[in-house]
């Protein structure tokens, strides 16, 4: 009998300690917090500091020798990659709305561009050299809401004056949120089905 009574109370206590120890799992999955280096960072008095990490973000597209203008006679052999990475915060709201955030970051990086080394006899790659950087932030508090950064360094710096014609070509040809998403391969698509294209970009499009 008294086998019984302590073998009973074992059990008892068992049971009480794994009600104490284990938790169900909860219904609703939390997100885990996003980096702070996924967001703008300024300085003090007013600069951007650069994204470092910015090559762990969301690759969007490349293009070899792209340019708001022609191309300048006796530029062969003078050949540049851009590489477009977007924080991975923005990139999932795109994907939700076809459209950008407050606080979403693109980073445009420059590469000299080579066209023979080791087995490659055609074509181009790129090479080690980043000729420069520039960050495109969307922010609200700046005229127009968007904001043009460069970087021939990594040191924190001002914006663009908003006079400058990068500002007015984003404005009038840029197919979503004066972003040229009409160059990301990935994204067009899904920002038509959302039904968030621009009307300049519509009309450009029409003219082809």
């Amino acid at each position: 009998m008294r086998y019984w009574l302590l073998l009973t109370l074992s059990l008892v206590v068992v049971a009480v300690l794994a009600l104490v120890t284990y938790s169900a799992p909860p219904s609703v999955v939390h997100a885990a917090p996003q980096s702070q280096s996924d967001l703008p960072s300024f300085t003090a008095d007013g600069k951007l500091e650069f994204p470092a990490n910015y090559r762990e973000w969301i690759y969007l597209t490349s293009g070899l020798n792209m340019s708001y203008a022609p191309r300048v006679a006796g530029m062969a052999g003078h050949d540049m990659f851009d590489n477009v990475f977007v924080n991975p915060p923005a990139y999932k709201a795109f994907l939700e709305t076809g459209t950008w955030p407050d606080q979403t970051m693109l980073v445009l990086e420059v590469r000299g561009a080579g066209s023979k080394a080791s087995i490659n006899k055609s074509g181009h790659f790129q090479n080690g050299d980043v000729m420069g950087r520039e960050v495109h932030i969307k922010d609200k508090r700046v005229p127009g809401g968007w904001a043009f950064y460069g970087f021939d360094d990594t040191k924190p710096t001002t914006p663009f004056p908003h006079a400058m014609d990068c500002y007015s070509c984003h404005e009038q040809h840029a197919a979503v949120d004066t972003t040229f998403v009409q160059f990301y391969p990935t994204l067009i698509k899904l920002a038509e089905q959302k039904g968030t294209l621009s009307e300049g970009y519509k009309k450009d499009e029409a003219k082809k």
